[in-house]
């Protein structure tokens, strides 16, 4: 048995994968940046086992697919955290592109993988599926367009499988981070300016890659008999604002 843990050569994925592998379990790291996942498989050992593969490319799912090995190829739990934002303009001057590579990453890489890999779940009648959702699946905000509706999406998409899977014995859960420093996040949301996304966290006692990971770890040592579908983790610095009136 193995856990696949997409995107996770950095951020919450790296974290989640040492977490994992440290409490135990055998853990596939999957992601573009091969080196990466080398340095982190240096660090962690036999247990983790490095896979090359690019979640918005189906055709590079199948082949990464098709290269595991016998004893990392019963998946037992598919960590879904692949996925990204791109610019905080306004829905009118947003770069159309950007809005297709995240609805290709964030939306048919994390349906696609799941649909690989949850035939031999059902067939075991034992399986879990934890999707990294957002808050911005739920709470809009001025410049979240299609990353908040590619979040809702995930949202909608982890309680419709529960749905499917009823009877079943697999799990699903989605974790729902707001605010989170020291990942790759922001920088890639805004192309590389790392001032503007250091300031996005600055006097922030932000949440950290640890605390998804940690979380990660607690819904899959839950009994099998536990779903927990939604979990929603805030900073305490972060809460809610007034709904804006145009005058």
């Amino acid at each position: 048995m193995s856990i696949l843990v997409t995107g996770a050569s950095a951020g919450f994925g790296a974290a989640i994968c040492e977490t994992l592998v440290t409490a135990g379990y055998r853990v596939i790291g999957a992601a573009r940046r091969l080196e990466k996942l080398q340095e982190m498989q240096n660090r962690l050992g036999g247990n983790f086992l490095p896979l090359q593969m690019d979640v918005s490319d189906t055709a590079s799912v199948d082949q990464a697919l098709a290269k595991l090995p016998a004893d990392f190829a019963e998946i037992d739990c598919l960590v879904n955290n692949a996925g990204l934002a791109l610019g905080l303009e306004p829905a009118a001057q947003a770069d159309f592109n950007d809005w297709l590579t995240m609805i290709q990453t964030n939306i048919i890489g994390l349906t696609y993988l799941t649909r690989q890999v949850l035939p031999a779940m059902v067939g075991r009648k034992q399986g879990y599926v934890i999707n990294i959702g957002s808050i911005a699946g739920t709470y809009p905000y001025p410049g979240g367009n299609v990353y908040g509706a590619s979040k809702a999406f995930v949202r909608q998409f982890s309680l419709n499988l529960r749905a499917d899977l009823a009877g079943s014995g697999v799990r699903v859960s989605n974790i729902e981070p707001g605010l989170c420093g020291d990942t790759e996040f922001s920088n890639i949301r805004f192309k590389g300016d790392s001032e503007r996304a250091a300031k996005l966290y600055e006097n922030v006692e932000y949440i950290r890659p640890q605390d998804i990971a940690d979380t990660v770890l607690w819904l899959y040592q839950r009994p099998a008999h536990m779903n927990v579908n939604s979990i929603e983790i805030m900073p305490v610095a972060q809460s809610f604002g007034p709904l804006p009136v145009a005058r």
